[in-house]
This record gives C-alpha cells, sequence and structure tokens, in this order.
C-alpha cells in the first residue's frame, strides 16, 4: 500500500533483529502504508531477501529485506533506485537505540541519506553523527523531540465546536494494533466517499504522513491535553472531514503506558473502538501483569468518559486464519458488541456501522 508520490521520498527502514516482533512496529506501519515516504527496503538480517508484506502479513507488496544497509543502498542503487532516507524503525521498550544501530545510522549519512528516528535517543544529541550530517550535506531529524513551550497548546475548550464525528481507536493493550486500524477506518470511510482524518498521537502515525499529529509520549504533561484538542481542531478547521479518527496510546491499565485516559478527556469522542488480542494473558514486555478482562477495560472507558464502545476490533496474533471469526463471535457473545479483524478481512462491515453516526 505505497504511494510512490510521497512526501519525503524513497525510504530504507532500519528494524534489525526486530521486524516481525512488537518492537518492529514502526517499521510495520511503514510496510503497510506511508504517505511520507516511498518505502524501498527493509533491513533485518533474519528474514533478508523475503518480502516484508508477505512476512508481516502474508501479502507480498514488492518491499524486499535486506541483511544490512550497505547490501541495501548497493542492489537498490543498481536497480536505479535512488534512496533519499533511512528511518530508524525500531520500537523498543523506553524507545532506546540500540549501539548496534549507530554503525549503519552513519553509513546512510556518510551516503547522503536524510536520516529521521522516532527514539528517546536524540541522534541530534550525537556530535558524530551531526559532523556526519554536515559534511555530507544531510538532515538528522528527531521525530520524538519535545517541541519548544512557545509552540505547544495549553487546552481551550474549542473542541466544543467540532460537529464532525469524532472516533478514537483505544486498545486493551499497547502495541495491539491501534494505528493500524485507525488508518483502515481512516480509509474505509475515503472509499465510501467520506471526507475522513487521522488524528497521529505517535512518532509512527507522524511517519506515516498523517497531518494532523502530536507525540503524546513526549509532549511535556501540561500541554498532552491541548495537543490534542489542537490536532482535533485544526483538522476539523482545515480539512472540513466527516469524521476525525483518533489514534490512541498505550492502555488505560497497562503498567508502563497508561495511555487513554487524555484522549478520552481531551478528544472528547463520540464512540470508542478497542482493539483486544485474546490470546494476549499479560500486559505486553510485562509478564507477572495480568491483561484486564475485556468487560473490565470497556467498563472503564464508559466510566471514564461516559461514551459507549461501539465495536471491537480483533488483533489476530496466535491465531490461524479459520480461528479469527470464531474468536469474534466469541467476543461478541462475551461483550454484545460487534467485532471484526479489520487487517485480516478489511474495514467494510465496521464502517457500515460508523458511518450511521455521521452527522448530517
Amino acid at each position: 500500500m505505497q504511494h510512490k508520490e510521497s512526501i519525503d521520498g524513497t525510504a530504507i527502514v532500519y528494524c534489525q533483529g526486530m521486524f516481525n516482533t512488537p518492537e518492529g512496529k514502526t517499521s510495520h506501519g511503514l510496510v503497510r502504508f506511508t504517505e511520507r515516504y516511498n518505502v524501498v527496503g527493509i533491513i533485518d538480517e533474519r528474514y533478508a531477501g523475503k518480502d516484508a508484506g508477505e512476512v508481516l502479513d502474508n501479502k507480498p507488496n514488492g518491499i524486499k529485506i535486506f541483511k544490512d544497509f550497505g547490501t541495501a543502498y548497493s542492489e537498490l542503487s543498481k536497480d536505479g533506485v535512488a534512496v533519499k532516507n533511512f528511518v530508524v524503525g525500531l520500537a523498543p521498550d523506553g524507545g532506546r537505540l540500540p549501539q548496534s544501530a549507530k554503525q549503519e545510522i552513519a553509513a546512510a549519512l556518510q551516503a547522503g541519506l536524510n536520516v529521521d528516528s522516532g527514539l528517546h535517543d536524540f541522534l541530534t544529541n550525537d556530535k558524530e553523527l551531526v559532523k556526519l550530517a554536515e559534511k555530507h550535506n544531510c538532515r538528522i531529524r528527531d521525530v520524538r523531540k519535545t517541541p519548544d513551550r512557545d509552540k505547544l497548546h495549553f487546552f481551550t475548550g474549542e473542541i466544543e465546536k467540532v460537529d464532525c464525528l469524532k472516533l478514537a481507536v483505544l486498545g486493551s493493550d499497547s502495541a495491539i494494533g491501534k494505528r493500524t486500524t485507525a488508518w483502515l477506518v481512516v480509509h474505509g470511510f475515503k472509499k465510501e466517499g467520506y471526507k475522513a482524518e487521522m488524528i497521529g498521537t505517535g512518532q509512527t502515525g507522524w511517519m506515516q504522513g498523517a497531518k494532523y499529529s502530536m507525540i503524546m509520549d513526549s509532549c511535556i504533561n501540561d500541554f498532552v491535553s491541548g495537543e490534542i484538542e489542537h490536532a482535533v481542531v485544526s483538522a476539523w478547521k482545515e480539512a472540513d472531514p466527516d469524521v476525525v479518527v483518533i489514534e490512541g496510546q498505550g492502555s488505560l491499565m497497562n503498567p508502563a503506558y497508561p495511555g487513554g485516559f487524555e484522549i478520552l478527556a481531551a478528544g472528547r469522542p463520540d464512540f470508542v473502538i478497542l482493539q483486544h488480542a485474546p490470546t494476549r494473558l499479560e500486559y505486553d514486555g510485562f509478564p507477572g501483569y495480568k491483561l484486564h478482562p475485556l468487560h473490565e477495560q470497556i467498563n472503564a472507558i464508559k466510566v471514564i468518559s461516559g461514551k459507549e464502545v461501539i465495536a471491537v476490533t480483533l488483533n489476530h496474533e496466535g491465531l490461524k486464519p479459520e480461528e479469527i471469526e470464531p474468536a469474534c463471535k466469541k467476543i461478541t457473545a462475551e461483550t454484545g458488541l460487534p467485532c471484526f479483524d479489520v487487517l485480516a478481512h478489511g474495514a467494510d462491515d465496521l464502517i457500515e456501522i460508523l458511518k450511521e453516526k455521521i452527522r448530517k
């Protein structure tokens, strides 16, 4: 699902040792969809030579996986592909850069590529990398770097004027597919002829080209609500959408990533879509922290926001293809809510329910 005409041009995405794992979710998002880059290669020696879409979703998309940057750059150059960007597609717990990645980043800068990173280890603080960028006339961009305070917004209440449908895609855990589902809902509405905008709340959403974005986990706490509101209000004023879809972060009860509170309070969604992986027993990355039951999570959303969960979207990790539909039916029986696997089966059925809520 790649756009040949992209915001920043061709890109190689670095995901050494983490592709097709929860720590590779940034690269997964870019493989599935991005308007910011035209992704032409992924780096992970474990899957070298394979198609990234096939590895990730059993759907070939022509993006080849290479063992390292040198091989990727050489082979792509021989094929006449002029690579412009090197994107760090890792998303490890804590957002720290593995030391082994620095050599590959340096090689990319020496080749004249711009480098984008969404980690908490800021490359612009590394004097050696900055010197390389200056020498080879290229750019380093730390997507998660906190904006200056004079560029941040405080909550004003202006969001109450937004009169289009507002949906939030929250999750029962972190790294569970909220962003992918949000994009699929946006694309589903557009397919039906509606104007829809994605409100990105993380670095990957920005990297995928979400025009209206803020990066929640690097924003100063006092301004998180204001930045969410500003993104939604800006989308409403500038794009005149029928619907905005707000990407969730973490989950309400995840011990390390208790996201969602600000989205409910400041984004003020009309309805919530809840992403859930029925095979998960513990919170992502935290053995011993038992995942709260789905009905408790749904109730928590209702208590906090006063809004209804309108549907559950399934993450099919750990399930065979023939097990997806029974899993959806089981969730519906347990919760009384419709359940869909939009990644495996598309978003059409979910959109049929959601479009009934579009404000006339």
